[in-house]
């Protein structure tokens, strides 16, 4: 019997910790693991007991990069429970809000964290002497999401402007056109990052599991929908639901609970890949034009392609906040921002965004005094553990099968992990 262990101690340039472990014996492809060895970080239960204006700022501690998500995550939570309707412009400065981290993590990912992988260098810091202009450029659109996030939510990370029910602060009309006109100068740059991701190869597979995505009518939602669909399933449903339809489970090799669709025990995709396919008709026309002419046309089921479906996701954003912004400035969104009032009860209820990485899922208990009795998070890397497993199998298989290398089969299924854009630090939260 011939046996093969490929270990990764460590996988580099992903937010976290984890290893990968996986065992061939005879041409055949045993074990697959994505070992979690964060530990434990206990928000769920530090929360508890504590008033509800505390839980979003707490809770934005889990992520440096997705704060502004789980800040809006849980209003939206609380929202639901104390029956509070925001304003339009309130969910407007929510999209900007949210939209702000996604270029603070889209570019990191792209440039930081995955590039490096197809140009053959273990670092960014290669590619930054290589070519300087382009890590320039990428710097300088994270730095933008940086602005968005602290102009509208008042710090870059952690945002503290955004309060139930509304703002407590918002930008003049000058300062929103200012940001559109950064937001148009950018879409040059993002254009090209994305005609340079579709220019590298990658293994063809494609992933068996389902696709999870926020859905909305004539629109591409990040925020404003309280309507989650599985896409191969077909089965749509109210996020108050979200137990109902995804079952969460332990395995003895990670410290993350792991996720699947309760119906059908099949793991699942979600990310800016299930966006796309879930969304395609609802894209800007300049980041739709952009994706058909990269490849990226639904239904598209290679993990690879996440990549590409970020960088459509940053032409599609800068365009997006632009439009908003100068919609803000001439004040022709409805409504004010400021808090609206609203009455503290008792209730259970489940906020839910698309956070940079996925669905996020946030399910808030509160008492009558509007203490929380229990809170339940479901992040996007968390729910996409189990899909990243089979689609690791899946690659591992295909490449035995063609007689590769141990080094080659470990480099693809880094690059793998690292095309699903994990925090591991998020999955354990």
């Amino acid at each position: 019997m011939t046996k093969t262990a490929i270990h990764v101690d460590h996988i580099a340039r992903i937010e976290g910790h984890g290893n990968v472990h996986v065992v061939i014996e005879d041409g055949a492809v045993k074990t697959v693991e994505m070992n979690v060895v964060e530990p434990a970080r206990l928000f769920e239960s530090m929360v508890r007991g504590r008033r509800f204006e505390e839980i979003p700022y707490i809770a934005s501690r889990i992520c440096g990069i997705c704060s502004a998500s789980h800040v809006v995550t849980d209003l939206r939570a609380i929202e639901r429970i104390f029956g509070v309707q925001v304003s339009d412009r309130t969910r407007a400065l929510r999209e900007l809000l949210v939209y702000g981290s996604y270029l603070q993590n889209h570019a990191t990912h792209l440039f930081v964290f995955a590039a490096p992988d197809f140009v053959g260098m273990k670092s960014v810091f290669p590619l930054a002497e290589a070519n300087p202009e382009l890590f320039e450029q990428a710097l300088a659109l994270k730095a933008l999401g940086n602005e968005l996030c602290t102009r509208v939510g008042g710090r870059s990370v952690h945002p503290i402007t955004a309060v139930v029910g509304g703002f407590t602060h918002e930008l003049e009309a000058g300062e929103y056109l200012e940001l559109a006109g950064k937001m148009d100068g950018a879409r040059v740059f993002a254009e090209a990052a994305l005609d340079l991701f579709r220019s590298f190869e990658v293994p063809d597979i494609q992933t068996t599991g389902d696709m999870l995505a926020m859905v909305e009518p004539g629109y591409y939602p990040v925020e404003c929908s309280n309507t989650a669909r599985f896409l191969d399933a077909g089965v749509e449903f109210d996020v108050n639901d979200v137990n109902d339809h995804i079952e969460e489970y332990m395995v003895p090799h990670s410290a993350a609970l792991l996720a699947r669709v309760r119906d059908t025990a099949s793991p699942f995709f979600t990310g800016a890949l299930a966006r796309i396919n879930a969304s395609w008709e609802h894209l800007g026309q300049a980041a739709k034009i952009a994706a058909a002419k990269a490849g990226l046309r639904p239904p598209e089921r290679n993990p690879f392609m996440n990549n590409v479906a970020q960088a459509v996701e940053l032409v599609d954003a800068l365009d997006r906040c632009a439009a908003i912004c100068r919609h803000l400035a001439a004040d022709d969104i409805s409504g004010s921002s400021e808090p609206v009032g609203f009455e503290v009860r008792a209730g259970r209820g489940v906020g839910f965004t698309e956070a940079p990485r996925g669905a996020l899922f946030h399910e808030l208990e509160l008492d009558a005094q509007g203490n929380v009795v229990h809170a339940s998070i479901m992040t996007p890397t968390a729910q996409n553990v189990a899909n990243l497993e089979a689609d690791m199998r899946l690659l591992a298989e295909k490449m035995v099968e063609a007689g590769a290398e141990e080094d080659a089969i470990r480099l693809e299924i880094e690059k793998l992990v690292r095309a699903y854009d994990p925090c591991l630090s998020c999955s354990v939260h």
